[in-house]
């Protein structure tokens, strides 16, 4: 399962303030179905079935925010897609903790 990190900014708006442009952006993941999603202080996480799922949906968001009365939008993504095994955002955030206890001394 490929998980992506999307950061969608509105550039021009006349305020420093993008939080509504976001929930706009948000609104639309909430439409999807068979994602997981988590919204974090510097972007969203979204994990879906195929890349090209997460691609559609960052073109949906992104488009989103530009017809918002916004004239330019910088979106940014990164996505990580592993084949050999099954592949969560909890999952990544478990491992790098298992492997914190280790380094701690905490098994």
């Amino acid at each position: 399962m490929p998980i992506m990190e999307i950061s969608i900014v509105p550039l021009g708006t006349g305020t420093a303030s993008v939080s509504g442009h976001v929930a706009n952006a948000v609104n639309v993941l909430k439409k999807q179905k068979g994602i997981k999603y988590e919204l974090t202080s510097m972007g969203t996480i979204i994990e879906a079935d195929s890349v090209r799922q997460l691609l559609a949906i960052a073109g949906k968001m992104h488009r989103t925010v530009l017809s918002d009365k916004v004239v330019r939008v910088v979106t940014t993504i990164k996505i990580d897609d592993r084949r050999d095994r099954k592949l969560t955002a909890k999952g990544k955030i478990k491992s790098v903790q298992k492997r914190l206890r280790v380094l701690n001394g905490r098994f």
